[in-house]
């Protein structure tokens, strides 16, 4: 279990990390960490290893784009004094280039969302015991599809940055795609983004692989 007794967890992202957490910090009781996949993460953690007491804190914010973490790392992240820092953008830096197509003021592309989470693992690293990044994903089994295919790119983007600066790394694309193979995808999520208990399940158990997460806590940890 690669996380330590005490350790401070920034969980951030978007709207599938957001799922109306507490503000101005998603923390504590109630719905502090949100409905997602950082509730069910802090939720196994808590309940497998109540003997590290794990602080997770949720500052996922909804509509966010890589552009947006950038402009609130430092009060949002660096400020907050983390132990460890999860990161899951990319969805809305893809899809505003599709829904939005007109408005290309909203879209990152591919060369500023790999500088901009470069930069922000570049400055955070020394600052913490460990990052973990986390894929965008489009739950569209059709790699053809035009959506699935850039997403595809962004998510070879966070494995390429996770391999050149020694993250942690989760690849939630293929976490999905093993379950929609069995499941017509809008059972998960209706837009094909925003995703159920089912997937925020699914993510959370992909985070906690990354983390060495054991059913048996601490006598295998």
């Amino acid at each position: 279990m690669k996380l330590s007794s005490n350790d401070k967890l920034v969980m951030i992202g978007d709207s599938i990390t957001d799922c109306g957490r507490g503000r101005p910090f998603g923390e504590g009781l109630g719905a502090g960490l949100g409905t997602g996949y950082v509730s069910v993460a802090a939720g196994l953690l808590q309940s497998v290893y109540p003997e590290l007491a794990v602080r997770v804190v949720n500052v996922g914010t909804s509509g966010h784009t890589a552009r947006d973490l950038a402009g609130r790392w430092q009060t949002d992240v660096l400020d907050l004094s983390p132990d460890w820092v999860s990161v899951m953008i990319g969805t809305n830096d893809v899809w505003r280039q599709y829904d939005q197509p007109y408005i290309k003021e909203s879209h990152v592309y591919a060369e500023e969302y790999e500088e901009t989470l470069s930069e922000l693992v570049e400055k955070t690293l020394t600052h913490v015991k460990g990052i973990v990044l986390m894929t965008p994903f489009y739950l569209e089994p059709n790699r053809g599809d035009a959506m699935r295919r850039t997403m595809d790119q962004y998510g070879g983007i966070v494995k390429r940055i996770a391999k050149n600066h020694g993250t942690l790394f989760v690849d939630t694309q293929a976490a999905f795609d093993k379950i929609l193979a069995h499941i017509y995808p809008a059972t998960i999520a209706w837009d094909r983004v925003h995703p159920s208990a089912t997937g925020h399940i699914a993510l959370a158990k992909a985070f906690l692989d990354a983390l060495d997460f054991s059913w048996d806590g601490a006598a295998k940890g």
